[in-house]
């Protein structure tokens, strides 16, 4: 099956109840172990590098390796560029064959935001590549998250309503109080996210597929094995997967993890290297961290988004 786009995935999983996992990989055998953890469960794909990532891997190798992917499993698999600052980064990639991309321009005011996201979907449509932006603050531990203000940081309706309409776009990352990195929140902040806002940006965009960033969960035992052997992610906490679960039920048809592959890729490679000290064969190592990888893919698709079988 070649790479495709998110459009079909997000159409289904809208009208199904359910989330399409798009997972973050920042090398080569991260990517082989999340293709083989959707594949494990039957589940659709979205395989997303950042721009860092993408700088690391290096483009052509991540689009040939997913292209072999998508020929070895019928799960459906699109390549997404996660947070594109820039016009020339997005374009580039939908040249490289990406099948879709997402500009961050929510660092600019609305207007500006509205401008250079129209620029992306038109080259990329042009393509046949869908487009994903952003609206709203979505938070780091740095920053306060306050859901006692009804809107604040978070994303506002209305402008959904808006920025939709007047770019064309295909899917909306939106922010409710999902937050990027291990630490999400502050030691005694309850998670929390704003269902009221989200149901009215559905109320007011019925059918369009909105995606949530920041939203890995942080396994604790995955976590602890990551502090057992070294590590120093003490205070880290996630977003609940029933929280995740109820968000999927409703308009949001995109959920993004990056953390949690992090947690489990590493921990398992600091305990292989304690207890392997004499060993100096790389598939020692990376084998068992690519195993844990899947497995928590798998996990996540069957336990939280609930796209298990919707291949």
């Amino acid at each position: 099956m070649a790479l495709v786009t998110t459009k079909e995935m997000f159409k289904k999983a809208y009208d199904g109840g359910y989330a399409v996992g798009a997972f973050n990989a920042d090398s080569m055998d991260i990517i082989q172990a999340i293709v083989a953890g959707a594949d494990s469960v039957k589940a659709p794909l979205i395989l997303a590098l950042s721009e860092g990532a993408l700088k690391f891997i290096g483009p052509e190798y991540a689009v040939s390796t997913l292209k072999a992917a998508a020929q070895t499993t019928d799960i459906p698999i699109a390549l997404h560029l996660d947070h594109g600052k820039t016009p020339e980064i997005c374009k580039a990639c939908v040249d490289y064959g990406f099948t879709s991309v997402m500009i961050d321009a929510s660092a600019y005011d609305f207007e500006k935001n509205i401008e250079i996201t129209k620029e992306v979907v038109t080259y990329a449509h042009q393509r046949g590549v869908v487009v994903e932006s952003e609206l709203g603050a979505i938070a780091g531990i740095e920053d306060d998250v306050n859901v006692d203000d009804k809107y604040g940081a978070f994303t506002h309706p209305d402008d959904v309503v808006e920025f939709v309409s007047r770019t064309g776009i295909d899917s909306l990352a939106i922010a409710i109080g999902t937050a990027h990195g291990a630490y999400k929140f502050k030691p005694g902040q309850e998670p929390q996210l704003r269902f009221d806002i989200l149901e009215e940006i559905q109320e007011k965009v019925p059918g369009f597929p909105l995606v949530l960033h920041g939203a890995s969960s942080v396994p604790q035992d995955r976590l602890a094995i990551f502090n057992q052997y070294g590590g120093d992610l003490a205070q880290a906490i996630g977003i609940p997967g029933e929280m995740l679960r109820k968000a999927a039920s409703m308009a949001v048809c995109k959920i993004n993890v990056g953390t949690d592959i992090r947690v489990c890729y590493f921990g398992e490679i600091r305990r292989q290297f304690a207890e392997n000290p004499k060993k100096f064969d790389g598939r020692t190592f990376l084998g068992p961290a690519q195993k844990a990888v899947a497995e928590m893919v798998a996990k996540r698709i069957t336990d939280v988004f609930g796209s298990n079988g919707k291949a």
